[in-house]
């Protein structure tokens, strides 16, 4: 009797496919293990297991599997119930689920470039003679693809044999960007003990006869006075213009003392972990509120101003939930604001906390996936970015979804584009879990949620310690320009304010929501920009690595000396940027260290880190930064924040901009005043009477949302209507014009919901593509389900049109 197995292929391919496997295999295999298995004329991937049969496939003849990969499942039941859900809600394929969900390191595939590790430590003795064949075959050659390897070996199958391997972190695979940062210790010096009476600091300057040395000692106490900071070695070396050898000769001597302020992140065995902390009166009313809210809905939105303490709250659940013996996810949408919050929970929960996310490398990733398989006590708290809610949690008892706002929850390239937030409501009640989505500016979506009694509300409106909100100066750009009161791109008052704040000693944080020195270049004689010949948009200019680069496909050229079309060398550049900021206030504030953070300051796997570290080290005065400075990094010393051009988020052609300016201009703002004292906030604006810079300015959530509730119900948005954006690419212009067309109208004739388009977005060509877009729009009394297998149906039939096959479909399900 013939025995079947179905599997996952880890490709865009709408259905699961059926292999041929023996009796024992049969028995052996079961769901979520994973299976090398042969596809097309010649290539192996790895393949998941979805169930195994005796139903003979009717249309092709199974093939037999190479090789079972796994002992034991590595995908629990839970997570293929959710798989099922994304792709059928999100109109993806299952292999598309599959190869987001799992980490790189769990498949290989034929064309799989594998190269030596650089970190690998093994014994020549220990390998078995096909390890060392591959080893001595990477040794003559930089990297090699699975086909190589399988033809060095002379075997069909060698997907075990580099499992292996990679476990033991020997080989690695090239797609996987390893960066050699270790956290740095910063070295910090203060005075012994022993001399911090001045009767005992004299006698020792006057016992002491180095000259050096006493010029060092007077240097750290001039260092004091003019800085309150710790001082780090560096800084004492340079201001003193002595060599180091004369500090540790100090240091012998029991004057000074060395020590460090970071230790390494990677162990956190020797953290002081505080099992007990205390909630204020606020905090433990909201707390008690949340208890209750969960005993009648799994959902609960906690509406908690900036700063208010909402972490202290999310912890005590925390704490609550791991008594029950119950795991936590724990989502952020941001890599940067892993850093501080792992920092924060590790004091609470010691080495119970695992994160997970994107700049870890594929044997990090499998790492903390095998801890949570097996219920590891290293993994019971996960903290990390989107991805982490496709983790192979077995007992979930509690997911908290912080600034649950934020866009970056929504996967937009590749499939699934699924939004993190709304997965986790399916994930949760698969798992019979609460969730706390927790923001100081909710979406418009949740909150309307909680006004039709879909999710429990909390509300927490007073700052921790009751120190109040910051206060908001608003600073009408057009009056400054006019009267000369600008310098570069700085107000008098703000300005004013950046040096009051300064002197005190304080830091601030300067917001700038593009990166680069300016977005164009221009020519005064004929008024010519450069454009991307790959992109409909102009080049960005990189002063500091003098070139104009293309934001969307990469492509840069170095800084033109003349321009392109008439020779001219009169060029000037437009609009401004996070660099050209940087640049300005080293003018203003020589003596000050000013640091940028923006994509290309934070690249690399420590990227964050390097940064957050030195501003919490009080390294850095003023930090200039886009929007990943927006979202609930918590700094104390932190008194000023400046937004420099308010209008850049306004006008923009989205439905969203008006709320999405509101909430990022309310969060940057709620990083002033954290602590004792009341923070300032400057907002420079064209337009100070603009109703949205009004409610940031008084904090009025209720007033944007009731406005904002208002024009979406006007113009059939959401949370009224469900929205399914359809974008077709492709190179030849007149071909997608017409493909989009045809669709359109398809579309109309099937659906009695409104279609939209086919329109041309405001950026036409990406990448050498041209671009149409639908919209489809699903009224409440519509069913999302049956409009989503009409348009289904509607682009299967497209596909079939062997003129449009060529045409990339890209759909995206509740585009944000």
């Amino acid at each position: 009797m013939p025995y079947f197995v179905e599997v996952i292929l880890p490709l865009a391919l709408d259905k699961t496919f059926t292999y041929n496997v023996s009796q024992t295999e049969f028995h052996f295999i079961k769901p979520g293990m994973r299976i090398a298995v042969p596809f097309g004329k010649s290539k192996i991937y790895t393949a998941l297991a979805k169930e195994t049969h005796e139903r003979v496939p009717a249309l092709y003849e199974a093939k037999e599997i190479h090789q079972i990969l796994d002992e034991t499942p590595i995908v629990n039941t839970i997570q293929l119930q959710l798989w099922d859900w994304i792709a059928s809600y999100y109109m993806c394929s299952l292999g598309e689920v599959y190869r987001a969900a799992l980490p790189n390191g769990f498949i290989l595939e034929s064309e799989t470039i594998i190269t030596l590790s650089s970190n690998s430590k093994y014994e020549v003795s220990d390998l078995n003679d096909d390890e060392y064949l591959i080893l001595e075959a990477l040794q003559q050659q930089s990297s090699l693809k699975v086909n190589d390897i399988s033809s060095i070996l002379n075997k069909k199958n060698v997907v075990s044999v580099l499992q292996k391997m990679l476990s033991q972190n020997i080989i690695s695979l090239q797609e996987e960007l390893y960066e050699n940062y270790k956290p740095k210790l910063v070295k910090y010096v203060r005075l012994h003990e022993n001399l911090n009476s001045d009767t005992t600091l004299n006698s020792f300057l006057q016992n002491v006869k180095s000259e050096k040395q006493k010029q060092l000692v007077l240097a750290f106490f001039q260092l004091k006075g003019i800085d309150r900071n710790p001082i780090s070695v560096k800084k004492i070396l340079e201001y003193s213009k002595q060599s180091r050898a004369i500090l540790n000769k100090l240091i012998e001597l029991n004057v000074f003392e060395e020590y460090t302020l970071i230790q390494d992140r990677t162990d956190f065995q020797n953290d002081d972990v505080r099992g007990h902390f205390e909630l204020s009166d606020s905090q433990q009313t909201a707390f008690s509120q949340i208890k209750e809210a969960f005993e009648t809905k799994d959902i609960c939105l906690l509406h908690g101003v900036t700063s208010s303490g909402k972490t202290e709250i999310y912890s005590k659940l925390i704490q609550e939930t791991l008594l029950e013996g119950k795991q936590v996810l724990f989502l952020l949408p941001e890599i940067a604001l892993t850093t501080q919050l792992v920092s924060r929970l590790r004091k609470f929960f010691g080495n119970q906390v695992a994160v997970f996310h994107s700049k870890y490398n594929s044997n990090e990733r499998v790492e903390v996936w095998n801890q949570v398989l097996h219920s590891s006590e290293k993994a019971q708290v996960v903290i990390g970015a989107r991805s982490a809610l496709f983790l192979p949690f077995s007992n979930l008892g509690l997911i908290i979804v912080d600034e649950e706002h934020e866009q970056n929850f929504k996967q937009t390239d590749p499939a699934p584009r699924y939004h993190a937030r709304d997965t986790v409501t399916v994930l949760a009640k698969i798992h019979q879990s609460k969730v706390l989505l927790g923001s100081a500016t909710p979406s418009l979506e949740s909150y309307y949620n909680t006004k039709n009694q879909k999710y429990a509300l909390v509300e927490l409106t007073e700052r921790y310690n009751l120190t109040p909100l910051p206060e908001v100066l608003l600073v009408d750009l057009k009056d400054k320009y006019f009267r000369k009161k600008m310098k570069g791109h700085f107000s008098d008052v703000l300005i004013e304010e950046m040096a009051s704040a300064l002197a005190l000693g304080e830091q601030i944080i300067l917001f700038q929501n593009r990166r680069g020195y300016a977005p164009l270049v221009e020519c005064l004689t004929c008024g010519h920009v450069p454009q991307c010949p790959n992109c409909d948009v102009s080049l960005t200019y990189h002063k500091f690595k003098g070139q104009l680069r293309c934001h969307y496909c990469g492509h840069s050229i170095a800084k033109p000396t003349h321009c392109h079309a008439c020779s001219s060398v009169d060029l000037t550049t437009k609009g401004f940027g996070t660099e050209q900021i940087e640049m300005e206030l080293v003018s203003l504030f020589p003596n000050k260290n000013v640091f940028r953070m923006d994509q290309d300051t934070t690249r690399g796997k420590f990227g964050y880190e390097k940064i957050i570290d030195k501003f919490q080290n009080k390294e850095i005065d003023i930090l200039v930064g886009t929007q990943m400075l927006a979202k609930g990094l918590d700094f104390s010393n932190v008194s000023l924040v400046g937004i420099l051009n308010a209008d850049n988020m306004l006008y923009f052609p989205d439905f969203r901009a008006f709320e999405r300016s509101f909430q990022m201009m309310v969060q940057v703002s709620g990083r002033a005043g954290r602590a004792d004292k009341r923070g300032k906030v400057v907002i420079q604006t064209y337009n100070p009477n603009h109703n949205t810079i009004q409610q940031v300015t008084h904090n009025d959530y209720i007033a944007m949302f009731e406005e904002q509730l208002y024009e979406r119900h006007i113009f059939k948005y959401p949370p009224y209507y469900k929205l399914i954006k359809i974008t077709l690419k492709h190179r030849d212009f007149d071909k997608v014009k017409e493909s989009a067309q045809w669709l359109a109208q398809v579309l109309k004739q099937q659906l009695t919901s409104p279609v939209l388009g086919p329109e041309e977005p405001s950026v036409n060509k990406i990448r050498n593509e041209y671009i149409r877009t639908l919209m489809v729009k699903i009224p409440e009394t519509v069913s999302v389900a049956q409009t989503k297998k009409t348009i289904q149906k509607v682009l299967n039939s497209f596909d079939v049109i062997s003129q449009y096959r060529s045409v990339k479909l890209v759909v995206n399900v509740d585009v944000q």
